[in-house]
């Protein structure tokens, strides 16, 4: 963990390792994509629609994921005192947002022709919503005070504090009467859903998280620089 908080080391591992994760996630989602649009089957009750699917889920599984290492990241910053940390987790929260607000969107098309509406204050839904509050407030807080060391601290407080919404959105189906359908790919029985559904919706998720990682490593780079570049101007500054 020490070795990763040489700012230095961390630069050379996101220039070393960013390509890679973009050429994965290039072969990746299109390989994703075909198998989604093309050699999947329409469901017998969806009809076309369940193609949503295929971006819906892994759009919301990468949702959590991103917040539970932004509140991991956040936690490390926070008792080992490693600036990296609140930088990784300040580099993720834009793109969990983004994972988020593309969960809720895909959540709504596809809820019109099944459900018949746009929006319902389902649980699940709701719990989603809340999340990407959340991670607007992280992103907003994080930038609120003049001294960047106090509105990190504050962000990532916030970000532990909201990770009790997790686990709330995935036991919410269980929990409570939703309309939204229970698990089917992560759950004890083994995935209720077809191998030629599965297969898709699994090569899209190994997409939308090396994206992640791409998009991840190339903002903490830059926030790395970044830094580095505002203290060189400090020093200029102060002679």
């Amino acid at each position: 963990m020490h070795a990763l908080a040489n700012p230095s080391r961390l630069v050379r591992l996101a220039g070393t390792y960013a390509p890679w994760c973009a050429v994965a996630t290039v072969v990746t989602l299109a390989a994703g994509l075909f198998l989604a649009l093309i050699a999947s089957p329409p469901d017998y009750q969806q009809g076309e629609s369940v193609r949503i699917m295929y971006v819906h889920v892994p759009a919301a599984w990468m949702a959590l994921f991103c917040y539970s290492c932004m509140a991991a990241a956040s936690a490390v910053a926070l008792i080992w005192r490693i600036p990296t940390a609140e930088l990784a987790a300040k580099a993720t929260a834009p793109i969990g947002a983004c994972f988020t607000f593309l969960a809720l969107v895909t959540g709504s098309l596809w809820g019109k022709p099944m459900w018949g509406t746009w929006w319902v204050w389902d649980a699940r839904l709701t719990s989603v919503l809340v999340l990407f509050f959340l991670y607007l407030g992280y992103i907003a807080l994080s930038t609120a005070f003049d001294d960047p060391a106090r509105g990190s601290r504050a962000a990532s407080i916030l970000a532990l504090v909201g990770f009790v919404n997790v686990p709330v959105i995935k036991f919410s189906v269980d929990w409570w009467n939703t309309l939204h359908q229970p698990a089917s790919v992560v759950r004890a029985g083994g995935p209720a859903i077809d191998a030629s559904m599965l297969a898709p919706l699994l090569v899209m998720a190994v997409a939308f998280t090396c994206y992640y990682l791409w998009v991840m490593l190339l903002r903490l780079k830059s926030e790395i620089l970044a830094g580095k570049i505002r203290a060189i101007q400090l020093r200029r500054m102060h002679g």
